[in-house]
């Protein structure tokens, strides 16, 4: 009796475990929670210094390029375009925009916060974005850039 009992099991189970195998995986479904947390860094964050910052230690970036973007709309928008390494992967990048000078100089400060209270890989984490500069009154600019000259323009 044993015998066929076990038999039984066998033949019930087998069937069972193929064809839960064979079934689909569950669609989503558009009720669905999303994962709201966006990749690092999010496309078009805005990298501005925040509030937060002050519980912060300010680090350096290792500049690769910098480019000077001019939008093709009325008034003339301007964009810069960054590409370079911050220290670490637990860096965040800063980036800090001046309204232009007496002079017309646009001063822009690149740079990274870290928390210094974590621990992180010693690897540079590579990032390459644009941040809006926005549009100036009618004149002759000088961008700068972490004290160096990017470039000059005219709106």
């Amino acid at each position: 009796m044993e015998k066929i009992m076990k038999r039984i099991f066998i033949i019930i189970t087998i069937p069972i475990l193929v064809l839960g195998a064979c079934t689909p995986a569950q669609q989503p479904r558009m009720d669905d929670p999303v994962n709201s947390e966006p990749p690092f860094p999010p496309p078009g964050d805005d990298f501005s210094p925040t509030p937060d910052d002050a519980d912060l230690i300010r680090g350096q970036v290792y500049l690769d390029s910098t480019e000077l973007l001019t939008l093709e709309s009325f008034p003339l928008q301007f964009s810069l375009q960054v590409t370079g390494n911050l220290p670490t992967p637990c860096h965040q990048l800063r980036v800090d925009v001046n309204p232009p000078d007496a002079q017309n100089k646009v001063m822009v400060n690149v740079y990274s916060v870290a928390d210094p209270e974590v621990m992180c890989i010693q690897v540079l984490e590579p990032f390459d974005t644009n941040i809006s500069l926005g549009s100036f009154p009618a004149g002759r600019y000088t961008l700068w850039v972490n004290g160096e000259m990017v470039a000059d323009f005219q709106s």
